[in-house]
């Protein structure tokens, strides 16, 4: 006598099938998301980097005098 849990299910084939589709899309959806926050985030840290080392290297510019109102 065969094992009746052992018979191939098409349907459950299918579904089986769609659930792995749509988790491998969600799988790389989200891996693109954190590949764009870490590229966001390196840019952001390298533009603060180099703006505070150049804001260090020169010389504060003189405030301009405000205007005398006639």
């Amino acid at each position: 006598m065969s094992n009746p849990w052992l018979k191939k299910n098409p349907f459950l084939s299918i579904w089986l099938s769609e659930a792995n589709r749509i988790a491998g899309m969600v799988r790389g959806q989200a891996a693109a998301q954190a590949k764009r926050q870490v590229n966001a985030a390196v840019t952001k840290a390298a533009s603060d980097n180099l703006k505070t080392l150049i804001g260090a290297t020169t010389p504060a510019s003189p405030k301009a005098k405000p205007k005398r109102r006639r």
